[in-house]
């Protein structure tokens, strides 16, 4: 996910988000006390690992505070994040953590918050040598094993000796915990593949999506939930195939490898890249969005908005906001706006049957009443929050909750106002219905219109980009017309983020195929958009746009996961993805 991106905020203290920041205001951050070590290499359980880190003190094992990146502390741990407005607010086997939006901070490309409260409640001992950080929990052991049902879902609890660390990559959860053969056969037969690797208990459910990992204390206690709806696997043994052992890939993408579609593994100046090359005019392929069906909220991992959508390749798409799950930036899919261009931020655009074009875009919309008063309006269904007037339908899902304090709103139904709804009623959700539209006043901007008023609304794209039935917005815009054009000011993306090294993703083309692309860095981070953008240019792309990175970045090829930004699933909140076309024999 890419650097924090700060917009206007009602009350103090800043806000994190999960996009790059444009110009002031700065984001706030705690001060640092003396003493102060980061680095880039994490050791948990004594598994090594690239992810960044901050320790805030003089001792090399008792910190004063300790920034982890939320991506690490969910998908490495096993740290389970509840819905808190405007806070993060963890759960750890019984301990809870709430930080509030002062309490948060960008480590490069992730936000992080100070663990150290946490880590301490549950018994996690934290070591530094140099550069590494090591994370370590004493020994459990697994005590029995107990079931439940409740319809299509089973809930299966691991009652526990202690707290342990519970990981998740690639649809398996991966839990520091030694098994016997009679406990691994019994979680088989409640429908998980078991299997043990060294002292670490791999288990994976039949159907992964909607699967759920959590813990409790006192006693401890590991708790898995998951679907066991037409589940082929149910019933299933240790022996079963899966837990670590690698998927063959999908038969719809092995037919086409070498034929129609291209998979090229480069290495150039140090950057390891995945290049997938298609011709969409004339193969039986399709690009499209991968988004959740349910609505604008919530995150995902490529590999589950691939699965939802039958991509037989996907990779990560745009920014989104970690903290509130919501998406920001350009999302068009078959000529809606799920999410609204920003920034006049870089964008692909395409139709069924097409390379895509790139440019810039922005959208430019205004309300206007009969007594001659117009206010424009800033975003169309977005995440990205600022002072104005800001527009949402039901394309952003079945209701619309305040995403600031002192939010007014009123509703449009065939161009008269309906509805008026105060901050009290934006707090506790309204729906969005077919047919209206909410827009809503932020930073004490009123709507001034009574209900029964006629209100017009109109819209108008920067260029032609905004009339193609499909757009992905990221930046910054790297080549266009075989051309460096990186311009960071131009799109409002900080000179950190434009500097640091990460892993990257990009979507392009050399005018004759489409180029889904990850890059990692083989000795560091990975490269900066400039050495990114020079590399593409050398492998003769004419258009390039980037998209989220850092451990956002994945690549997924016919069910196989071979790219992770950091070496784990990271969580998105979009994706773009190869479909095979309606009615092809693929």
């Amino acid at each position: 996910m890419a650097p924090l991106l700060l917009a206007w905020a009602p009350q103090a203290g800043a806000m994190p988000w999960g996009s790059p920041p444009p110009p002031p205001p700065p984001l706030e951050t705690p001060a640092p006390a003396r003493g102060t070590a980061e680095g880039r290499r994490l050791v948990i359980q004594g598994r090594q690992q690239e992810a960044r880190w901050l320790w805030i003190g003089s001792s090399s094992s008792e910190p004063e505070a300790l920034w982890i990146p939320l991506e690490v502390l969910e998908g490495q741990l096993g740290v389970v994040r509840r819905r808190s407005e405007g806070s993060v607010e963890l759960e750890w086997f019984g301990q809870t953590l709430l930080a509030g939006a002062g309490e948060q901070r960008s480590l490069d490309d992730e936000v992080a918050v100070d663990a150290l409260p946490l880590f301490r409640a549950v018994g996690l001992a934290t070591t530094r040598r140099g550069g590494v950080l090591e994370l370590r929990l004493p020994p459990s052991q697994l005590l029995q094993v107990r079931s439940s049902k409740s319809g299509v879902w089973r809930r299966v609890v691991l009652d526990l000796t202690g707290p342990v660390v519970a990981g998740r990559s690639d649809g398996t959860w991966l839990v520091d915990l030694d098994s016997s053969g009679q406990q691994r056969d019994q979680l088989g037969a409640l429908g998980l593949v078991a299997s043990q690797n060294d002292n670490q208990l791999q288990l994976r459910p039949g159907r992964a999506e909607g699967a759920r990992l959590f813990s409790l204390g006192d006693p401890y206690r590991l708790v898995l939930e998951f679907s066991q709806a037409g589940d082929a696997t149910a019933g299933g043994t240790a022996g079963s195939a899966g837990g670590s052992a690698p998927r063959s890939l999908d038969p719809r993408l092995q037919r086409l490898l070498g034929q129609q579609i291209s998979w090229d593994r480069l290495e150039r100046r140090g950057i390891r890249l995945n290049a997938v090359r298609v011709d969409p005019r004339t193969a039986p392929i399709q690009l499209r969005l991968l988004t959740n069906p349910s609505g604008m909220e919530g995150l995902s991992s490529v590999q589950a908005l691939a699965n939802t959508q039958r991509a037989i390749v996907a990779i990560n798409g745009g920014y989104f906001n970690r903290v509130k799950r919501l998406p920001l930036g350009a999302l068009k899919s078959d000529g809606q706006w799920l999410s609204g261009p920003i920034l006049n931020r870089g964008v692909a655009a395409w139709q069924a049957g097409s390379l895509p074009r790139f440019g810039r875009l922005s959208l430019e919309e205004a309300v206007s009443g009969a007594d001659g008063q117009r206010l424009p309006v800033a975003a169309l269904n977005s995440g990205y929050v600022q002072r104005g007037i800001s527009r949402y339908g039901p394309e952003w899902g079945p209701s619309y909750r305040a995403l600031s304090g002192g939010e007014s709103a009123l509703v449009l139904s065939r161009g008269v106002v309906e509805r008026r709804y105060g901050s009290r009623d934006l707090e506790f959700g309204v729906p969005l219905r077919r047919g209206e539209i909410l827009l809503v006043g932020r930073g004490g901007v009123e709507l001034p219109w009574l209900e029964g008023t006629a209100i017009k609304l109109t819209s108008r794209a920067s260029n032609d980009l905004g009339q193609a039935p499909f757009v992905m917005g990221g930046g910054p815009l790297l080549l266009l017309d075989g051309r460096i054009v990186l311009n960071g000011g131009a799109e409002t993306f900080s000179s950190g983020f434009l500097n640091q090294g990460a892993p990257r993703t990009v979507i392009g083309s050399d005018g004759k195929q489409l180029w889904l692309i990850t890059l990692e860095g083989t000795q560091d981070s990975g490269p900066s958009l400039g050495e990114t953008a020079r590399v593409l240019q050398e492998l003769g792309l004419r258009d390039a746009l980037n998209l989220d990175g850092g451990s956002s970045t994945g690549l997924v090829m016919g069910g196989t996961m071979p790219v992770k930004g950091r070496g784990v699933v990271g969580a998105v909140h979009n994706g773009l993805g190869l479909v095979p076309s309606a009615g092809s024999s693929q």
